[in-house]
């Protein structure tokens, strides 16, 4: 490995919380962090969609190489379908992943991250590069998107929640998982909230009005404030070789990323 963490960053940008991970994770760079961005792959191209051009742009500025291949338009191009949950994969996204793994093997990296990158990888990418996967649950928490997450804790009423890298595997959101922060959900603070919303109640509504609740807009709050200086520690740890990839127990960084929150530097361990 070179002096600094290589990175090959995956995203599709789709909002604000992407374009914030990346920027902040920039930022930690620039004040020093033993990392390089040395490619962002995104799987849209310009004029799909405005927050992701805007991500774009910003990588752009910084002179960080980027790489676009539209999924959307790659499925059209062959005819391909659109997948169903639950059922396998389309034989297309074979051929993308074979395809962002050729384009990725220009650039030098020792590491992928998918941050925001709403395509479940297949072998033919996962197979050829160690990629880490943000995933909003502990490591023994639910799977599935951010929202379907929250919406699942507030069902079983639910304490704690956490933030979580993992290697990227054909089980998804399974992979060995190599760092973790957990945090409250249930306290004093949003006690008014949780009685606004209890479990029985939950468990009849839908997922689409459970994000609508005050209560997931607060969790969910909770989670995006650890998720950037969740994401740069476990890079640090790795950069420092104080972590490996996967490591044979997942590193406990609760305590730097409340001291990041707190308005320290983050390095207690």
């Amino acid at each position: 490995m070179s002096e600094r963490l290589r990175v090959a960053w995956l995203t599709t940008g789709r909002g604000p919380g992407s374009f914030g991970a990346l920027a902040y994770l920039l930022e930690a760079v620039e004040r020093g962090l033993a990392v390089e961005v040395s490619v962002v792959f995104v799987n849209r191209e310009r004029g799909e969609a405005e927050p992701t051009d805007r991500l774009i742009g910003m990588v752009e500025e910084r002179g960080i190489p980027v790489e676009l291949l539209s999924s959307v338009q790659f499925r059209k191009a062959r005819g391909g379908k659109l997948g169903r949950p639950g059922e396998p994969l389309q034989p297309w996204r074979y051929e993308f992943d074979a395809e962002v793994a050729r384009r990725l093997g220009r650039y030098g990296f020792d590491l992928g991250v998918m941050f925001g990158y709403m395509l479940i990888a297949t072998e033919e990418l996962y197979g050829r590069y160690t990629f880490l996967n943000d995933h909003p649950a502990l490591p023994d928490g639910p799977v599935g998107t951010y929202q379907e997450v929250i919406a699942e804790l507030i069902r079983a009423g639910a304490t704690e929640s956490g933030c979580m890298m993992n290697v990227v595997t054909g089980e998804v959101d399974r992979g060995p998982a190599v760092s973790f922060c957990r945090y409250g959900i249930r306290d004093a603070a949003n006690a008014r909230l949780w009685a606004a919303l209890p479990v029985e109640r939950a468990l009849a509504l839908s997922l689409e009005e459970i994000v609508g609740t005050e209560l997931y807009a607060d969790i969910r709050r909770r989670g995006v404030e650890r998720e950037r200086p969740f994401l740069v520690e476990t890079l640090r740890a790795i950069a420092e070789g104080r972590l490996a990839v996967p490591p044979a127990v997942p590193l406990d960084l609760t305590e730097a990323v409340e001291g990041v929150l707190a308005g320290g530097d983050g390095a207690v361990y």
